[in-house]
Formats: structure tokens, sequence, C-alpha cells
């Protein structure tokens, strides 16, 4: 069984909207975190999913779940105050309801330009390699700094890969991860890859489209819909 948790849990600081949290921005009538959801609910082979929502928000967002017939949102949980509180909320809500070797793949509510390739290459790396980690190649120069914020080194970027989403684990092995980093009091882990790389596991990756972006800033909401735009354009005109 393969389950997706979708955590759009934050405030969207970086949007510069007064109105609403970025991943229910409109574009075309529709929000954000459901051009989202709507890739996992469409997938045949996603059996359920765990959406993590600010709390005031949660009445909304179940409304809007309604609306567009998004039954496989079997599990809604607040948000936390660091990213990893909120993915481990989303994970818990799911324990004892599935199983142990199940597949999670873990997917930002606002990164919603992923198609069902590559949900379904998450799922067969995951299931074969134990996970599966989204990446696009690098395409600019990389250097590291010092803690003098001076140049010491340039990375061949040919072996440089940007991390994206979906993440992709054994539900077992990333809950287990979340509980032992709870235990010992780490909280600001920036992602799953991360835990799970600083856990001991082997991460592997699964090669994404370039326009998988994270809708952050008010530019990526533009590029995203120019990206909509001309897709459906294409269908229209060929």
């Amino acid at each position: 069984m393969n389950y997706a948790v979708i955590f759009a849990g934050g405030t969207g600081t970086r949007m510069n909207t007064k109105t609403c949290p970025k991943q229910f921005l409109k574009l075309h009538g529709k929000e954000i975190i459901i051009y989202t959801l709507e890739h996992f609910e469409n997938h045949p082979d996603i059996d359920g999913i765990s959406v993590v929502c600010i709390a005031e928000w949660i009445d909304y967002l179940k409304n809007l779940l309604d609306r567009y017939r998004i039954k496989k949102a079997k599990w809604i949980s607040t948000g936390g105050s660091t990213g990893q509180e909120s993915i481990y909320n989303g994970l818990n809500a799911m324990r004892g309801d599935i199983a142990d070797d199940s597949i999670v793949l873990v997917h930002d509510g606002v990164r919603p330009l992923i198609d069902a390739e590559l949900i379904s290459d998450n799922i067969k790396t995951a299931k074969e390699k134990g996970c599966a980690v989204t990446v696009v190649p690098a395409i600019e120069t990389v250097m590291l700094v010092d803690e003098n914020e001076q140049i010491v080194e340039s990375v061949d970027r040919n072996k440089c890969r940007v991390v994206r989403a979906p993440q992709s684990f054994i539900y077992q092995n990333l809950m287990n991860a979340h509980d032992k980093a709870r235990a010992a009091g780490i909280d600001n882990m920036i992602d799953s890859a991360t835990m799970m790389s600083e856990a001991g596991y082997t991460l592997y990756p699964v090669t994404g489209k370039p326009d998988n972006i994270k809708i952050t800033t008010p530019s990526d909401f533009y590029t995203f819909r120019a990206i909509v735009e001309a897709e459906e354009n294409s269908q229209i005109f060929g």
C-alpha cells in the first residue's frame, strides 16, 4: 500500500499576502493545495492521503476536499511549529491505521507541478531500495563558502543534485527516525531526506522535471501560472 503525506502547515510569509496562506491562493479559481492533492487523488497506486494544515484553516480545507471530491484524504492534522513537526503530525496521524511496510510519499502542498510518472517512479524506487528522493540536476555553478563567507571550493555540478519532492520511504523506517529525533530533542531537520540520511539510511535519487518548483514567492506563483496556462494552450491548440 502507498500513502502520501501532504504538508501545508506554513503561513507563507515570503509570499507577501495578507489574505490567506500561500497554499490557499487561487489560480483560475482553484487553490494551489487542490492542484497538488489532485495528482495523488487521481493516481491509481495511492491508497490514502494525510494532509497537514494550519489549525485555523482546517474547516476551510475540509470544505475544499468536499467540493473537489478528494476522497483519499483520510487524515487531517494540524501543522507544527517547524516543518519537521508538521511532517511528524501527518505521519503520526496514520499510526496504527496503515501497515509498517507501506510506502509513504512526503510532499509539499505548494509543489503542484508534479505528474503521475514522478509519483510512480517514487513508489517503484522506494519499494526496490527502501527510499526515493526526487532530484533535478544542478544547472548552475555551485561553490562552497566557509564561516568567513569566503569561497573555498568549486563543486563539480555534474555530481550535484537539487533535492525536491516527493521524498518517499518505508513508513516504519521514517516513523522510527522521527521518533528518535524527537526523543533527542531535534526539531529542525530541513526535510525527510536529511533526517533519513542522518539516521544512517542510504538515499536513492529519482530524477524529476525542472518545473517541479515550490511556490514560495510571488515570482514562483507567476511561473506556476505561466506553466499551467502553457499546458492548457497546448491541449487546445496542439
